[in-house]
């Protein structure tokens, strides 16, 4: 606690934890001894409503899917998160001592100043100023902590094998992998799925939908491993499918196959590792400490060797804003008790005795600049050289089977995986449809998402708010929930719902636009002639494109 003053005004800055019961009293008591004019609270005008229990508003559709709006909230929520199972651990609210700051001030009819800066602006410019192996970093930090090891390998394990399937399809041929093999990978692949189909559908209102999904992946491998490649019972079919989609469909099962094998050992041994690991007693951890100057700027310190851009939007800039709005208030001739974190004392009683030093409000609002966006113009190579190349293969003389069948190939591959994450994800038919039918204009468009019209359909059948945050908090601070009973419930809740469901439709079309690339032109480049006969087909193109122009030229 500081004080710093002018001959107009004065500002006294109470440093508090926000999970601690001492500081909620410690500002009570300051409150009632001062008797200021105002109290200013770490709070906008949002968590100011939410902490009194108002009613949360409903998100708009447009804040929620434009941008990284989804990281955002994601980094939103890492906090609040942490600061509820603060809370539930030392049995205190979060935000505890703006809510006696608030009360006091209520009590004794003192004005209150809602002085911190919107959350929604923090949160986008925190996200802006990290790096993108800060936000690896970050992301991979809340999947490892909130996950279990054999979870987290299985998606690293699907997510590689979806990458060795191209190479399978490539270079099988020099390590063993033959046509009739991967014919009999293919009828069993195709004899696995339908067998899980049949089963997920027939056992409907037999078994819970943790249980049908075990039955219809077990029965599906069981059926396809046995039957379909060991008995070779799908062979007569597969062979009709013609030589690329058997190739196709056969290396991506054994790519997927391997990675899957490949991630549950991976989990297993990250569980065992788990468990070896000395448990934490969080329970000897004195809060008081919390408000001490010594361990918040170690805590400070680490944070910024983690991210110093993301420090500086979370911790600096709000020290500048909250010091300007106190400033204003003391140059009012006002008295004033600040009520702020203690991480945050430091910084803003630097600013009261050296107000001189303080950037101008309107720079630390608004949307930052001056950043080339390397994302943004990669996607946009990308894009002008797949639409490029389709334009060049139209003018060449391959002919128009070849292109509609590429064409084709595009469309339904992004289809499939946008509309099929979506739908595994738990949106609606409508939704997952809709995501599905505009992956493949998206997916050439860096500046649109094929997640955001899935997320916009989705809306309107289950709206959200600010309230379904607090609603998975609560889902998460119980550790003695099963997995799968914890995972079907954070899926009911509207918020996180849409969140994956954007996410998965994004990740499902740029998963689909890889393997376009990666994976299916160079099989199409065999059958026309190789990487030679493309080129050459390319060139053709070219050509007759320049001698079209030409002519309308002159």
């Amino acid at each position: 606690m500081s004080q710093e003053a002018t001959d107009t005004g004065r500002v006294r800055v109470v440093g508090t934890a926000h999970v601690s019961a001492e500081s909620a009293e410690k500002v009570q008591s300051v409150i009632e001894t001062e008797q200021p004019d105002v109290v200013a609270v770490e709070l906008d005008e949002g968590r100011y409503r939410q902490l009194r229990g108002d009613e949360p508003d409903d998100l708009a559709a447009a804040d929620l899917l434009r941008g990284n709006t989804v990281f955002q909230f994601l980094a939103y929520w890492m906090l609040s998160y942490v600061q509820t199972r603060l809370g539930d651990r030392f049995d205190v609210q979060p935000g505890a001592d703006m809510l006696a700051a608030i009360d006091a001030a209520d009590a004794t009819g003192t004005d209150i100043a809602l002085v911190d800066r919107d959350i929604n602006e923090t949160m986008r410019r925190f996200w802006n100023r990290m790096t993108r192996i800060e936000k690896i970093q970050l992301i991979g930090g809340l999947a490892v902590g909130a996950g279990n090891g054999l979870g987290i390998g299985l998606a690293i394990g699907v997510i590689a094998g979806l990458f060795f399937g191209p190479l399978i399809a490539l270079f099988g041929n020099t390590i063993g992998i033959t046509s009739a093999l991967l014919t009999r990978v293919a009828g069993g692949a195709l004899l696995a799925l339908a067998t899980g189909s049949v089963i997920w559908i027939g056992a409907a209102t037999i078994l819970s939908a943790e249980d049908r999904l075990l039955a219809a992946v077990g029965g599906g491998i069981a059926v396809g491993g046995i039957a379909g490649f060991g008995l070779g019972i799908a062979e007569p079919i597969t062979t009709q499918l013609g030589p690329l989609t058997v190739r196709v469909i056969g290396s991506v099962t054994l790519g997927l196959t391997a990675g899957i094998i490949a991630g549950t050992l991976l989990g297993e041994l990250t569980d065992i590792f788990r468990t070896q690991q000395p448990e934490e007693n969080i329970e000897e951890f004195d809060m008081a400490e919390m408000t001490d100057t010594d361990v918040v700027s170690a805590m400070m310190a680490e944070f910024r060797q983690f991210s110093p851009g993301g420090a500086e939007a979370l911790i600096d800039e709000r020290d500048a804003y909250i010091a300007n709005r106190l400033v204003e208030l003391r140059d009012q001739g006002q008295t004033v008790v600040a009520v702020v974190g203690a991480g945050h004392r430091e910084g803003i009683e630097r600013y009261l005795t050296h107000p001189g030093t303080l950037p101008p409000q309107e720079s630390l609002t608004g949307t930052q600049s001056g950043r080339i966006p390397w994302s943004k113009l990669v996607g946009g190579s990308v894009s002008a050289i797949v639409i490029g190349f389709f334009v060049l293969l139209a003018l060449s003389s391959a002919g128009n089977q070849t292109l509609l069948r590429l064409f084709a190939a595009w469309f339904l591959i992004n289809g499939i995986f946008a509309a099929g994450l979506a739908k595994a994800a738990g949106a609606h038919w409508s939704s997952s449809l809709v995501g599905g039918a505009i992956a493949w204009l998206t997916s050439i468009n860096p500046f649109l998402a094929p997640g955001w019209f899935t997320g916009y359909v989705e809306l309107q059948h289950d709206p959200v708010n600010v309230s379904d945050i607090s609603t998975l908090n609560e889902l998460l601070s119980d550790e003695e929930r099963p997995i799968g009973a914890l995972i079907t419930e954070l899926l009911e809740v509207p918020l996180f719902r849409l969140i994956i469901v954007v996410a998965a439709t994004n990740i499902g079309s740029i998963v689909a636009s890889t393997i376009f690339v990666a994976y299916l032109l160079p099989l199409f480049a065999l059958d026309l002639g190789g990487v030679s006969g493309v080129v050459t087909l390319l060139i053709e193109g070219a050509r007759n494109g320049w001698q079209i122009i030409w002519t309308n030229i002159t």
